[in-house]
């Protein structure tokens, strides 16, 4: 009865004829046979349909670990994430072995079979892992599905617009295409879930809205390519930078206005709080800048840096003018004391203190005057920009 079943398929030896060997041995030398035998005439320099009028059609699926490194001033971030892929090459065909799911194929082995020369077009830096081994994926199915899978760490360009700085949002995108074959050889597509993120994910500096794929076929010299790309909505935090800079600028431009309380007379204190306030709003608004990528045009921490210099600016200037009529003041004094002699020199007397008096006058109202429209036109400066940046999405973020 053996010898009889021995010219049978794999499938007939194992079952119907009850051959009592190991099971786990069984199996393992019809996994090994058949892999042989897919193998033995397969180009995997050749598409799975290059004879046929059809293109491969490649289904795509990312599952992304994580997203870090956002970096404003290199227009960059970095992907942590799982790349699928899934397509057929009826070359792979083969008959069900039974307990076998799919035939999973070691590291090493994966390069003979023929996959999709997928690259990114906006990537900068890419790592595929390989702690401990290559951390990479491919399972053949009976049907001839084939599965391909790796983990890839990604650094991507980012075109971003940083007019609503630090309130702005951003649209990030993944382009992945086809490098050699046009859209005759290989169309990659969507899987039906596009992507998947990893649980409990979250970004320091970004919120992360809402992720949108989409196909983008291009053409080149003539050639139509295929590509997909997913664009990431990132809105950003900006609760960091009303602590380290909106809040403490704000707080050096009232501190210039400690000055219009000091007495007129207190030169080198006034003086002191005018020059420390100037360059400590230099120091926090270059600070600022050093983040940043050197773009043309302005964003809105610019003009709230620019804004505050020129407060605690005009609070310098302020005492400026208010120590002119001082200084008149008592150089008159100074004439009066040395001049004021007699009849006609008590009248002069009289005229120099009325004018004297005048001048410092003028100085207090000035400060007095100060106190109030300082802090009213900051007020309403800060009702402003707020409202404007809080509500305004300008018109080239949403083209892009």
């Amino acid at each position: 009865m053996i010898s009889a079943c021995i010219g049978d398929d794999v499938l007939h030896y194992l079952y119907l004829c009850q051959i009592k060997l190991p099971v786990k041995t069984s199996i393992h030398h019809v996994k090994e046979e058949t892999l042989r035998e897919l193998f033995r005439n397969y180009d995997s320099t050749i598409p799975p349909t290059f004879n046929d009028d059809e293109p491969v059609k490649a289904l795509v699926q990312l599952y992304i670990l994580g997203i870090d490194s956002v970096s404003d001033s290199a227009m960059e971030y970095t992907l942590f994430m799982i790349l699928r892929q899934k397509w057929y090459d009826k070359r792979l065909q083969y008959n069900i072995i039974p307990g076998v799911r799919a035939l999973e194929l070691d590291p090493k082995a994966m390069n003979s079979v023929w996959v999709p020369d997928l690259y990114m077009v906006n990537e900068k830096r890419a790592m595929i892992h390989d702690i401990t081994t290559p951390n990479k994926l491919l399972h053949i199915y009976s049907d001839g599905q084939v599965v391909y899978s790796m983990r890839l760490s990604v650094t991507l360009s980012c075109q971003m617009n940083l007019l609503k700085y630090p309130m702005d949002f951003q649209i990030c995108s993944v382009d992945l295409e086809s490098y050699g074959y046009s859209t005759d050889r290989l169309m990659l597509r969507w899987n039906n879930v596009p992507v998947e993120l990893a649980a409990n994910m979250s970004l320091p500096q970004f919120i992360l809205d809402d992720i949108n794929t989409a196909i983008c076929d291009r053409l080149y010299a003539g050639i139509k390519y295929t590509c997909i790309t997913m664009k990431i909505h990132f809105t950003r935090k900006y609760g960091y930078h009303l602590i380290q800079e909106f809040i403490p600028s704000a707080l050096i431009v009232m501190l210039s206005w400690v000055s219009f309380w000091i007495s007129l007379e207190a030169v080198p204190a006034r003086i002191s709080i005018g020059l420390l306030s100037v360059l400590t709003m230099t120091t926090q608004s270059s600070g600022s800048r050093t983040k940043l990528p050197e773009v043309s045009y302005i964003k809105a921490i610019d003009i709230w840096m620019s804004v505050c210099m020129l407060f605690v600016f005009a609070a310098l200037l302020e005492y400026a003018l208010v120590n002119v009529f001082d200084r008149k003041q008592k150089r008159h004094e100074t004439y009066v004391d040395a001049n004021g002699v007699g009849k006609e020199g008590k009248t002069d007397k009289r005229h120099y203190r009325c004018c004297c008096l005048k001048g410092r006058e003028r100085a207090r109202i000035i400060d007095k005057f100060s106190r109030v429209l300082f802090p009213m036109t900051f007020t309403i400066f800060n009702m402003f920009y707020w409202s404007v940046y809080l509500i305004w999405e300008p018109v080239e973020t949403l083209q892009h």
